[in-house]
């Protein structure tokens, strides 16, 4: 297994992480967003303690996964001196967060569930533009500077689902060792993108990389043009290994994420981790990846590039948000999925069926997007 200093601390972690937020579960044909809480508990200890045995040392839950099971489950599992292999990240769950007091409690909580001491890296979980200002107002930074001095986390930092400009706010506003950002060939340009990694590494961040494969969709299902292509290279590689050989040949990345739920993705992923060294992608190599990132492109229904000159809108609408759920939806042939996305992460105060259709956003976009129209395409679509 390969390691990777962490940022700032100076840890060496595991460039493979364990997430926990799709654990084997003990009736598959039951879904929900974040998995059925009846954990299979024998399966998950025995391709956990696998993982670990053969170097994964990065360990990822949160209060929330699985109803909180997953912290439940991971306690258990961790017993018998695996806890002393790992560091453990868990989060905070911002939306719960009312009070200072709540923060504690909620941490104090996923501390008794994981039935350990302290959390190795903590979390601010799902920082975006409607949880951060209140987390602030209510005393996130002084909550962290407490768990920090009294030990119950040993370091801090935050995931993050919203755009670049709030993504270097967050970064600047307190002294985090390390981040967690949605990332992969498709996601270069999407919320914090290659600009908020960049900007990360260069504050001496250790950066955490979480959907490496879209939720699966880069590693199954792959569509008959896609497929032809990986065909094309002279080393053959499976579609998940394209994926995270991209990532790992990123210097700053620290750690990528796999949600594995199955013995044989934990020994493929374990195997690749044990290859993937910085910088050795071959030009013919990433030309391949460029290729398959055009064909996937093509099916954007929306031209828009994120560039904001529409915002901010007078009804509140994310216009960019949105497009990128809508493009998503159709990039991936997966409208079930991006419409539950949909309404999670942009809500309904900022969703395009609030559009009053004033035609302020269409005057100023370089794009000459019919934006308006185009975002009742996106209401139809999504409600």
């Amino acid at each position: 297994m390969i390691c990777r200093i962490f940022g700032k601390t100076g840890l060496k972690v595991s460039e493979l992480g364990f997430g926990c937020m799709r654990l084997p579960l003990v009736r598959a044909d039951v879904k929900s967003q974040y998995g059925h809480e009846e954990i299979d508990v024998p399966k998950t200890t025995e391709i956990l303690h696998w993982a670990i045995d053969n170097g994964v040392n990065y360990i990822d839950t949160a209060y929330s996964y699985n109803n909180g099971n997953s912290e439940l489950v991971l306690g258990q599992i961790l017993k018998g001196g695996y806890r002393e292999k790992v560091y453990l990240a868990d989060k905070l769950p911002s939306w719960m967060v009312q009070t200072r007091e709540d923060m504690d409690r909620l941490l104090n909580e996923s501390l008794k569930r994981l039935q350990t001491d302290y959390i190795d890296f903590y979390l601010v979980h799902a920082v975006n533009i409607l949880f951060w200002p209140n987390l602030v107002k209510n005393g996130l930074f002084e909550f962290l500077d407490s768990a920090l001095a009294d030990g119950r986390i040993h370091y801090a930092g935050f995931s993050f689902h919203d755009d670049l400009g709030l993504f270097k706010e967050v970064v600047d506003s307190y002294p985090w060792s390390f981040c967690q950002i949605q990332y992969n060939y498709l996601d270069e340009n999407y919320q914090a993108g290659k600009a908020g990694l960049e900007y990360a590494v260069d504050r001496g961040l250790g950066v955490v990389i979480m959907e490496p494969m879209r939720g699966g969709r880069l590693a199954s299902n792959i569509p008959p043009d896609v497929h032809q292509l990986w065909e094309q290279s002279e080393i053959k590689r499976s579609p998940p290994e394209w994926a995270l050989r991209f990532l790992w040949d990123h210097p700053g990345i620290s750690v990528v994420l796999s949600g594995m739920n199955e013995m044989e993705q934990v020994k493929e992923n374990v195997r690749i981790a044990g290859q993937a060294h910085p910088n050795t992608l071959t030009i013919a190599e990433k030309a391949l990846i460029d290729k398959v990132k055009a064909i996937y492109h093509s099916r954007m229904k929306v031209n828009c590039t994120a560039c904001r000159y529409c915002m901010p809108c007078p009804a509140g609408v994310n216009i960019p948000n949105c497009f990128a759920m809508f493009n998503n939806a159709h990039m991936m042939d997966d409208i079930p999925t991006f419409q539950t996305s949909y309404n999670i992460q942009i809500g309904s105060d900022h969703n395009a069926s609030n559009c009053i259709e004033c035609g302020h956003c269409e005057e100023l976009c370089p794009q000459g997007i019919p934006i308006r129209e185009m975002l009742k395409e996106t209401t139809r679509l999504f409600t």
